[in-house]
């Protein structure tokens, strides 16, 4: 699909990360991780343009020495959208996407049907839009790591939480449950309000960014998609998606 906004993508990558220092540098078959999460996304060819957004010199310098574009950036972040928004105020960008920089799997279809909402009718209601899909698994939807998202009939967020939402107290009634991918389309206001607004109650709570959007009156749409590959958060992720590579390229 065509849109007629200018449309750019940002990858936030620092490299401390708790639970596994340096991913963002880690070898996927040979590759570092956030270099194959940058081909993927230039490979999707929706973007007017490509950023890594990085307070790493390491991986400014990656991205750079094979031609890709890097935004140092210069504060301490609280968040990803934090570290954006800081590269995002200068832009002319209609259409701002946060793409994880440890997403080594990105494709074309979830992003352009996330990005097919600021063409729909209710586009004008839409601040920022956000990528969710069906849980299935009881032990994920009982996992605090498994961000959760109830919508509402529009498929409007509600309210996200690492507890399952909703509670399943009618057994007559079989819940879905939608899982929070991490991928968010922001207008580029919205995005800079975000970053000028201090942390919010329940946000601080569950420590969930997109929480601060829904406290502060902001709407999010949300779009099902299928199966996103893997996020590489742990070095057991990282071993998961050498097998998924494997896969694909036999």
């Amino acid at each position: 699909m065509k849109h007629k906004e200018k449309i750019i993508a940002l990858i936030p990558a620092r490299y401390g990360a708790s639970r596994f220092p340096g991913k963002m540098m880690a070898l996927l078959r040979g590759v570092p991780v956030i270099r194959r999460t940058y081909d993927a996304v230039v490979a999707t060819g929706l973007f007017d343009e490509v950023v890594v957004v990085t307070d790493s010199r390491e991986i400014g310098d990656e991205i750079a020495a094979h031609g890709g574009k890097i935004f140092m950036s210069r504060k301490t972040h609280e968040t990803g959208s934090d570290r954006i928004a800081e590269a995002a105020e200068n832009t002319d960008a209609d259409i701002i996407v946060n793409i994880q920089g440890d997403e080594p799997f990105t494709k074309r279809e979830p992003l352009d049907a996330l990005l097919a909402l600021f063409d729909a009718p209710d586009a004008a209601q839409i601040d920022l839009a956000s990528l969710m899909q069906v849980m299935h698994d009881e032990r994920q939807i009982n996992d605090p790591n498994y961000v959760k998202v109830a919508v509402d009939l529009n498929h409007f967020a509600l309210m996200f939480s690492r507890s399952p939402v909703p509670y399943h107290r009618e057994k007559s009634i079989a819940p879905t449950y939608y899982e929070h991918i991490g991928i968010y389309a922001f207008r580029k206001q919205s995005l800079l309000d975000f970053a000028a607004t201090p942390m919010t109650p329940l946000e601080s709570i569950e420590k969930i960014e997109c929480l601060r959007y829904l406290e502060t009156g902001k709407k999010i749409k949300m779009a099902v998609t299928g199966y996103m590959g893997i996020e590489i958060d742990t070095p057991e992720d990282l071993k998961n998606a050498e097998a998924l590579l494997d896969e694909i390229n036999n």
